[in-house]
């Protein structure tokens, strides 16, 4: 356990769909574990430096555990493997706060769209959507009934859940779901980075920022055959400064020059290294922050952005 985590128990263990286990965590003393919101997730630090975000699927007033759900991704970076490999009911585990990337802005209508394990951080939205007495409609697509999670827990909603597997039904009908825009409407998507692109392209056609996303890995990024420039990174608060080398992330040279930056996946997508930027021009690389989030240039996430402008001073 480090000063950010606590060490929680996993109480059970449970089968959710074909490849796909959730884990019920509590305070070994029976604490009330913090307060969280529909979309956020925990950082689980599993050993051997593995640190890996899952969203929170649970009941946000059920303050005695936290449940997230873990789909075995055995080609993954192995957060996956270790759960479902070798953790087990009893074991503790060091666990971060709750953070929230993904908040679930009021409205009065929301089309609630899962692709796959992407239906965790959906759950705890619906029910926040029947307390507040909102209108919604939930797309839940996967392979087949047997690979999709939740379903049976679904099942309560009646007709407001469509479940689409693709060896019966065929893909989602995104065409039909985005292709006009409807008043007063959020949207709300998670799932596979093909699923979330294709979301993605029909922006264009709703309000800025009523399409809201969540990813689980980095956006594929088409490679810059210019190359990238060195660049100058000044620390206001601790006044370190350093040069940023084409082959080094700022969060990387931050961390040689005895700068400690929270950081969780390295990859743009979590939020964790998110700092504010005080002077100077970044260069967003990441798959969190939305077009006009970038276009403000208030803060970067240090392990995959870099700087348009020769230096950047940043709040640390």
């Amino acid at each position: 356990m480090t000063a950010d985590t606590v060490d929680l128990m996993v109480r059970q263990m449970r089968v959710e769909s074909a490849g796909v286990v959730s884990l019920r965590l509590e305070h070994p003393d029976g604490a009330a574990v913090d307060r969280w919101t529909p979309g956020a997730h925990l950082d689980l630090h599993l050993g051997g430096g593995l640190v890996r975000q899952y969203s929170l699927c649970g009941d946000p007033d059920d303050k005695t555990g936290y449940r997230v759900a873990v789909l075995h991704e055995r080609a993954g970076r192995g957060g996956s493997r270790r759960v479902h490999e070798a953790l087990r009911p009893g074991d503790s585990v060091a666990v971060s706060a709750p953070r929230n990337n993904f908040e679930l802005i009021p409205s009065t209508r929301y089309v609630f769209i899962a692709g796959g394990i992407g239906i965790t951080p959906i759950l705890a939205m619906i029910g926040e959507a029947e307390r507040a007495g909102a209108t919604w409609e939930l797309h839940y697509g996967g392979r087949d009934r047997t690979t999709m999670a939740f379903v049976d827990e679904l099942e309560r909603y009646g007709d407001r859940v469509h479940i689409v597997t693709e060896n019966v039904d065929g893909i989602l009908d995104l065409a039909t779901l985005l292709g006009a825009a409807e008043p007063d409407t959020l949207v709300y998507a998670c799932g596979p980075d093909g699923l979330l692109t294709a979301i993605e392209s029909y922006s264009e056609v709703w309000p800025e920022g009523a399409i809201r996303l969540e990813r689980f890995k980095a956006k594929e990024r088409v490679a810059d055959d210019g190359g990238d420039a060195p660049f100058r990174v000044v620390c206001e608060q601790s006044g370190v400064s350093a040069t940023v080398s084409p082959e080094k992330t700022i969060l990387e040279t931050l961390e040689e020059s005895g700068v400690n930056v929270p950081n969780s996946c390295r990859e743009g997508f979590c939020g964790t290294c998110e700092t504010r930027v005080l002077c100077g021009t970044p260069d967003h690389r990441d798959s969190l922050l939305t077009a006009s989030e970038q276009e403000s240039g208030a803060t970067i996430m240090l392990c995959v952005s870099r700087a348009r402008s020769d230096e950047l001073v940043l709040d640390l």
